[in-house]
This record gives C-alpha cells, sequence and structure tokens, in this order.
C-alpha cells in the first residue's frame, strides 16, 4: 500500500467524504518529500470535493511536481465547460510523455477525468494497471459502470489480497454488494453503518445507507437519511439525485430537489436524462398535435 501510515487519518477522512476535516487536520509534522506532496494532493482533492476549483488553480503553480500538476488539471476540467478540451488535451500530452505518464497520480486523475466523460474505456487504459489502491478503486467503480460486475470482482480480490480493512477495500466491496443486489443489500449497508459508528458522519455514508434502505423498500428511513445528509450539504449532487428518486417511491414531489440540483450541478447525468425525457414528451406534442 503506497499511502503511508502517518497519512492514515488524511486520507481515511478524505476517502469516506470527511473533506473538511481532512483539509483542518492535514498539519503532519515528519513527512518525507513525497509523502508531503501526497499529503498536499489530498489536500488539494479535498478542496476540489468541496466545489472550491478556482482556490487550487491559483494556488498550485507551473513549477509544482507533477502529481499536484495533476490535481490542477481536475479542478481545471472541472472549473466548467470552457476549460474541458483543453484539459483533455493537456492530459493526453502528459500521458504521452515517457518521464510523466506512469505517474499513479497522473493516471488516476485521467480515470477521473474520462469517468465524467463516460468514456469507460479511455479511462481503463490509464488505471488498468493499477498499482495504488486508489486506483484498483476507481477500476471497480468503471467496472460496475460498464456493468461488468465480475471484472468489478476480480479488482475488488486484488485489493482484499493487499489489505482486506482498508478503507477503500471496504468501499469498494460495499459498491458491489449495491450493483449484484439480492442478499448483498444487506451487507453493503452493514459496511456503511460500521463506517459510521468508527468515524465522523459524512453525507458519503448517509447516501450509502439510503441507497440500501432504497434498495430494500424502505424508503422512509432512506429519506430520513438523506435530509441529514442534506442538512450536512445543501448542494451534495448525489444527495439531491437520490433524494428526488426517494421522494418519487414515496408520492412526493420531488421538483424543489430537482430544481436545486440543475442549479449547482447541470451536467448530473439524471438532469441530463430528465431535460432528454421532457424533450421527447415535447417532441411527441408537437407531433401529435
Amino acid at each position: 500500500m503506497s499511502a503511508p501510515d502517518n497519512l492514515f487519518s488524511l486520507s481515511n477522512n478524505f476517502y469516506l467524504g470527511a473533506y473538511q476535516a481532512a483539509i483542518n487536520n492535514s498539519d503532519v509534522p515528519g513527512l518525507s518529500e513525497e509523502e508531503a506532496i501526497e499529503r498536499d494532493c489530498l489536500v488539494f482533492r479535498s478542496y476540489i470535493a468541496l466545489g472550491s476549483y478556482q482556490m487550487v488553480i491559483n494556488e498550485i503553480d507551473n513549477s509544482a511536481p507533477t502529481p499536484l500538476q495533476a490535481v490542477k488539471l481536475l479542478a481545471l476540467y472541472l472549473s466548467g465547460p470552457d476549460h474541458k478540451e483543453s484539459t483533455k488535451s493537456s492530459l493526453q500530452e502528459w500521458l504521452a510523455d515517457a518521464a510523466l505518464g506512469n505517474n499513479p497520480i497522473l493516471r488516476l486523475i485521467a480515470g477521473i477525468i474520462y469517468m465524467h466523460e463516460q468514456d469507460y474505456n479511455e479511462a481503463l487504459k490509464h488505471t488498468n494497471s493499477g498499482g495504488t489502491m486508489e486506483l484498483y478503486a476507481v477500476n471497480v467503480q468503471i467496472y460496475l459502470k460498464m456493468h461488468r460486475s465480475d471484472y468489478a470482482d476480480k479488482q475488488l480480490k486484488i485489493m482484499q489480497q493487499i489489505d482486506e480493512d482498508h478503507t477503500l477495500t471496504q468501499l469498494a466491496n460495499a459498491w458491489l454488494n449495491l450493483a449484484v443486489g439480492g442478499s448483498k443489500i444487506q451487507e453493503a449497508y452493514l459496511i456503511f453503518q460500521d463506517f459510521s459508528d468508527r468515524y465522523q458522519l459524512t453525507s458519503t455514508m448517509l447516501n450509502g445507507k439510503a441507497v440500501c434502505c432504497m434498495h430494500m423498500g424502505r424508503f422512509d428511513e432512506a429519506e430520513s437519511l438523506l435530509l441529514e445528509a442534506l442538512n450536512k450539504d445543501a448542494r451534495d449532487a448525489e444527495t439531491l439525485a437520490n433524494l428526488v428518486v426517494c421522494s418519487l417511491h414515496l408520492g412526493k414531489s420531488s421538483s424543489r430537489y430537482l430544481s436545486q440540483l440543475k442549479l449547482s450541478h447541470p451536467d448530473h447525468l439524471l438532469i441530463k436524462r430528465t431535460t432528454m425525457a421532457e424533450e421527447s414528451f415535447d417532441r411527441a406534442l408537437q407531433a401529435s398535435a
């Protein structure tokens, strides 16, 4: 495992979605130069997760090491549609560079960006060889998005061989259980519950438990978990999207959550699908008029 023990608390906070806690507790003494770079990457990625793209872009200058430059690329990519093409162009240049292309953080960021693009084959080109727990975890996510739970399971088994108790191994196990469904949903719920008992409660954990509850038909419980998550972060995309779905199942209006999601995350898949459905409906109306 590449993450050293003295960064355990920081990386754990990041993986579980406690981004502000990761930032607040990032002053770790006695780090080597390599560890300090890893620490800075986690801190800046926490700021990105909180939506502070411009701050990251401003803070990381062109002389920063490759991993930090890669993180800056992610901030640029997410900062708005105007930057997407130039960011992908820079990313391809760096990946093609023999000296830089195999950097694990650069490959990880490439995987994340191409996942956003829904270009899963391109994402796997850069992440598939693994090498770090984060890369294996991203592989699990990519394969699940491709509806290949068999390949996701192979990646999970690699993670379990390296460190069965690692937070990312447990999270990947929960994601796979959710995808497989059936009796595995309860196992996924117990993983999120275990994290909730041991660590600071985050939107990530609450959403995980809520999705399990929805799969089990416990929509009232899911709604209360999601409202708790909304109190923690009123702009969180997954919380709003899950509240839309949950409200529909409860027979409640979902328009407020959908409007909030549209305002804060216009590129979200649920918004794209809703817009497409509305446009199809309008076309059908016009055709029948």
